[in-house]
């Protein structure tokens, strides 16, 4: 097991955002089978990215298995999304994990938070 740490900014390049690589993998993976772990699957920008630098270092096969699950936001087609947990609204979510402003994180159940 290991892990990858992206980070998301602004780069004002013709007023897209960008994807900055914080943490690479320390092990080799070419030859491998990799299953990335997402928390959330939106419109699939950062997971195509991820994929696409993955597939550079020549894995037998990516896989990606996501806890929640937005495909009608989806940007991107053709993720290899082969396991979710929950298929979800567009509704923000905390615990489990999941934060608002680093609060309820800890909580063991996942909440909707409304008027976020």
């Amino acid at each position: 097991m290991d892990f990858l740490v992206l980070a998301g900014y602004d780069g004002r390049l013709g007023g897209r955002s960008r994807i900055r690589l914080i943490k690479d993998l320390d092990m080799a993976i070419g030859g491998r089978d990799v299953l990335l772990v997402e928390n959330v699957v939106d419109t699939g920008l950062t997971l195509n990215y991820v994929v696409k630098t993955l597939a550079l270092r020549e894995p037998r096969d990516v896989g990606v298995c996501t806890l929640l699950d937005r495909p009608y936001r989806r940007l991107v087609d053709d993720l290899p999304i082969r396991y979710v947990g929950f298929t979800v609204p567009d509704e923000f979510f905390v615990g489990y994990g999941f934060h608002l402003h680093e609060r309820y994180r800890g909580l063991r159940d996942i909440h909707v938070v409304e008027g976020v």
